[in-house]
């Protein structure tokens, strides 16, 4: 990069440092052609069901993971990273929409065949990037809805990827444990035979197909709860599909097949900026790791699995350095939601586990609304401009659209709920967000700053899996800086405070704008 250029990247980070202006006042984006020469490749990589305690960097003592302790250790390391949701769909909806995922009453876990929940019109991040000059991709897991909601997986499928702004994918027509299981690129499904059409049902199961439930013996992997329709590749799924063998997917080649994927793509972009959407399928069920990793844990197939998503991240990290464009490429690694041992299969996760924290000293997980649920890992790595170092700062990933609209000088129209928080996202400020709705599962909580708010919610579940939601009468209060674990309810004890956090959540409710569930 010439001295003029990387002046011009300084100037625009100098503005960031000292502005925390709105995005719609900034300047007109600037041309494409004048971006390329000065603009970070960005990557987003985005685990599934991962834990604030599954990755050594985070504490984790039973488990190794050097590929993404890579990042965290040459970049920033969020010790107060959020999602905005404790479920897959509605998490993943806000990142590639800035938007709180009550503001779609569709954002919810989703059967394989529901409609692309996602506004094709208005603004995406991967719009956003291609907006300024970008080629973007998106490889590995999805899940936010293809199609129209009547699918017909023998034709190319549409609206998907494409229609929210990415030139290339390759990606799960949902989620590892839901038909139809195969891969679509650019729309199509891969491998598909037309002799042999694909047909997906979430209602009954087609005539003469076996079936986790009908067919037990023909299983390698037995469900705890649930997952009794289709068996692909062995392993019963949610929901019935018919046809389509050759197009299956083998779940213990899943992994290499997307980060060769991923690698391709950085391999054919290398020459101009890109964008990359990773989405790692691991450690979501059913895990089924490539035989290189199957025991090497000693923790059963969830541990199995982490560490092949950790080699997968250390190889594609490989492949940046190869290509030489570590320096100035971007990578964010995060989680979709915390973390969960037994969902829905017999792997032994649970028993296998041993002193193993999954959430760490958080409270919770995957599906809750204390901290565990939400507060996920976040690092951040761009060695040209973000020194190494640990933030406590309070970040939140549907602020990624907003920040990155900063940095990179673009403009929308559209009314979002992402923040621009770029400074502490580059580790120049101790400030980010100030609050932040969380979603549990059809239940919401409200942080602020230290503070904690859970609403009394009617629990319809025992007690055990009401304590781990959050669920039961009375409100929580909880302070973060104090009792990280959330031990101490204080909702007697700071009764001022517990009225000003009902208030505001209230007054969020009542001026949200949004005909939801919320």
């Amino acid at each position: 990069m010439t001295n003029e250029r990387m002046k011009l990247l300084n100037c625009t980070l100098g503005l960031v440092a000292g502005a925390s202006l709105p995005v719609s006042a900034l300047a007109a984006p600037q041309p494409a052609q004048e971006q390329t020469e000065k603009q970070p490749n960005i990557i987003l990589i985005v685990a599934d069901d991962l834990g604030y305690g599954d990755l050594s960097c985070y504490g984790a003592h039973r488990i190794q993971t050097p590929g993404m302790d890579r990042i965290a250790n040459e970049g920033i390391r969020f010790t107060q990273g959020f999602c905005t949701a404790a479920t897959s769909t509605p998490s993943r909806y806000s990142v590639m929409t800035g938007k709180y995922p009550w503001s779609n009453v569709d954002a919810k876990i989703l059967p394989g065949n529901a409609a692309l929940i996602i506004d094709t019109q208005k603004i995406t991040l991967p719009k956003l990037m291609k907006q300024a000059g970008y080629t973007t991709g998106s490889v590995g897991k999805w899940h936010i809805g293809l199609g129209d909601g009547h699918v017909d997986w023998n034709k190319e499928v549409h609206p998907g990827a494409a229609e929210i702004g990415y030139d290339y994918s390759f990606i799960q027509a949902a989620t590892n444990d839901r038909v139809p299981c195969v891969f679509l690129e650019n729309g199509r499904v891969v491998g598909l035979d037309p002799n042999d059409p694909l047909y997906v049902d979430y209602r009954k199961n087609f005539p003469g197909e076996p079936t986790g439930k009908e067919n037990p013996e023909l299983l390698r992997m037995h469900p705890s709860v649930g997952h009794a329709g289709s068996i692909v590749n062995g392993v019963p799924r949610i929901g019935f599909q018919k046809g389509g063998k050759a197009a299956q997917w083998k779940d213990e080649e899943m992994a290499g097949l997307f980060l060769d994927k991923a690698r391709q793509f950085v391999d054919d972009n290398k020459d101009k900026p890109f964008f990359l959407y990773y989405g790692l399928h691991q450690p979501h069920v059913p895990r089924v790791p490539n035989e290189r990793f199957v025991g090497k844990s000693g923790m059963g197939p969830r541990g199995d699995v982490i560490l092949e998503a950790d080699w997968c991240v250390d190889q594609f990290l490989k492949e940046l350095d190869k290509l030489g464009l570590a320096e100035n490429t971007i990578v964010i690694l995060t989680s979709d939601n915390g973390p969960v041992l037994d969902d829905g299969y017999q792997d032994d996760a649970v028993e296998l586990v041993g002193d193993h924290k999954i959430a760490g000293p958080l409270r919770g997980g995957k599906t809750s609304m204390f901290d565990g649920g939400t507060r996920i890992p976040f690092m951040l790595r761009w060695p040209a401009k973000v020194k190494p170092q640990v933030s406590d700062v309070f970040v939140c990933q549907m602020d990624i659209l907003a920040s990155f609209a900063f940095l990179l000088g673009q403009t929308y129209p559209d009314k979002i709920d992402s923040e621009n928080t770029l400074d502490a996202f580059l580790g120049k400020s101790k400030k980010g967000r100030k609050e932040l709705v969380i979603e549990g599962m059809f239940n919401y909580a409200y942080r602020q700053g230290d503070w904690a708010l859970i609403p009394p919610y009617y629990n319809p579940y025992s007690k055990e899996d009401g304590d781990f939601i959050g669920l039961g009468y009375g409100y929580k209060l909880y302070n973060l800086k104090s009792d990280i674990g959330q031990q101490k309810n204080l909702a007697e004890k700071y009764p001022k405070k517990l009225g000003e956090l009902i208030n505001r959540f209230e007054y969020l409710k009542a001026h949200s704008d949004k005909v939801t569930r919320f």
